[in-house]
């Protein structure tokens, strides 16, 4: 038998953790043929698609073959890139990232599935956010999640969803095609942080004898979404309290979205952005990262402080400590998962309050959440260490039991979450 090809589109690098141990293990193995690709996006407050190149460094630095979908340039459609995937004939093409409007209109979704099969693995770790219903009308009012996470294009579409929540699965069941191929099995981005823990390994530079603080802010900042950021609300106080303390040596790992939507937002302007950052990255103790391993960031540091989302939930499992939470008052509900990671972190509402944390986490003495902590790991690792393995088995066990069939995308009805009255435009 030929191997199965497999490619694994690379628009959301940032989250190449998500599917990583899934390559990894493909690439070992004849019955599969693994390929990345890197391609232009065009991310929220961005202008034009780009960034091709940033995948493509980061796929070289991680020594993963990997063919280059960038001779569409900045244009909007790159046909180009859409006829070197045909002609790779993909038996799969692995997604982590279902937001289409971020994708070029000839590597979207609709695209891709007249020739091939899509497979979903969310690059995020757990559904963390109790979100309110927002499909016009009501349509999915019965759902356990919010709708954008299951009625979107890629959702669709998918030939194989994998998700590591048991109602997301629930939630499949209320549209048209059921939940058939929706698989619970775990995060492998999860298993994969766990992986890195265990080895022990982190490659983050670090001066020898200072306490050390990651600073994680969340993007959003608005109670129509999520509203977890405070960022405009402590960035100052940050930033004196480094000046005023160089003997802690602060390291920043700002959401990949961070930066385009406090300005695309209006919640600050470019020059007060740019001042504050020239500020940031002339201090001796002070620096960004935003390209390193999660994992090797989170066991080089001896705090983390975040207003959540995903490190909420990621930093305890990894490291078995509590995170500071510092937790803007007015953000969206937390989910039951979410709450139990809340729970395992150490919860400050006033920047005063935090600096109290640090304090006390310089002595050695915050409080234990070792039982939370425990009661997270069981409500979001259903198969540990294994969900990659899971992943590979069931994709072999879909191709050579068939392989299933392309998804019609025109026997599908219902309108797509994004494309719904009231989202976000499309901007090509």
């Amino acid at each position: 038998m030929e191997p199965i090809k497999v490619v694994f589109l690379g628009l959301y690098f940032e989250a190449w953790d998500a599917v990583d141990e899934i390559y990894q293990k493909m690439a070992k193995v004849p019955r599969f043929e693994p390929i990345g690709v890197s391609m232009p996006r065009k991310l929220t407050g961005q202008l034009a698609y780009a960034q091709e190149e940033k995948a493509h460094a980061f796929f070289e630095g991680k020594e993963i073959p990997h063919i280059r979908l960038n001779s569409g340039g900045s244009g909007s459609q790159n046909q180009d890139g859409l006829a070197i995937l045909k002609d790779l004939a993909p038996d799969y093409v692995f997604v982590n990232y279902p937001w289409q409007r971020n994708y070029q209109p000839a590597l979207r979704f609709d695209q891709l599935v007249e020739f091939t099969r899509l497979v979903y693995v969310p690059y995020f770790s757990l559904v963390m956010v109790d979100e309110p219903d927002d499909e016009p009308g009501g349509g999915q009012g019965d759902a356990p999640v919010a709708t954008h996470l299951f009625t979107q294009r890629l959702h669709q579409l998918a030939s194989l969803v994998f998700t590591q929540e048991r109602d997301v699965v629930d939630a499949y069941a209320l549209t048209e095609r059921g939940n058939s191929y929706v698989h619970f099995t775990g995060s492998p981005k999860i298993d994969n942080l766990a992986h890195e823990a265990k080895a022990g390994r982190s490659s983050w530079p670090l001066e020898e004898g200072k306490f050390k603080i990651v600073w994680a802010p969340h993007h959003s900042y608005s109670p129509h979404w999520y509203n977890f950021g405070v960022f405009s609300k402590i960035y100052v106080q940050m930033l004196e309290f480094a000046k005023a303390n160089s003997d802690i040596q602060i390291v920043l790992r700002p959401h990949p979205f961070l930066w385009s939507t406090l300005t695309d937002r209006n919640v600050l302007t470019e020059s007060e952005l740019s001042f504050w950052r020239k500020s940031w990255d002339e201090l001796p103790n002070t620096s960004v990262d935003e390209d390193g391993s999660y994992a090797g960031l989170f066991l080089a540091t001896d705090i983390l402080v975040t207003d959540g989302i995903s490190f909420l939930g990621e930093y305890p499992l990894v490291t078995g400590k509590p995170a500071i939470f510092f937790e803007n008052a007015d953000h969206w509900k937390l989910s039951a998962t979410g709450e139990i990671a809340a729970s395992s972190s150490i919860r400050v509402k006033t920047f005063a309050e935090l600096t109290e944390m640090i304090e006390k986490a310089k002595s050695n003495s915050l409080p234990s959440r070792e039982k939370e902590i425990q009661k997270l790991v069981e409500a979001s690792s259903p198969h540990p260490g294994e969900s990659a393995s899971r992943i590979i088995e069931i994709v072999y066990e879909d191709f050579v039991g068939g392989p299933s069939p392309l998804v019609s995308k025109d026997a599908i009805k219902a309108t797509p979450w994004e494309l719904a009255a009231g989202r976000e435009p499309f901007e090509d």
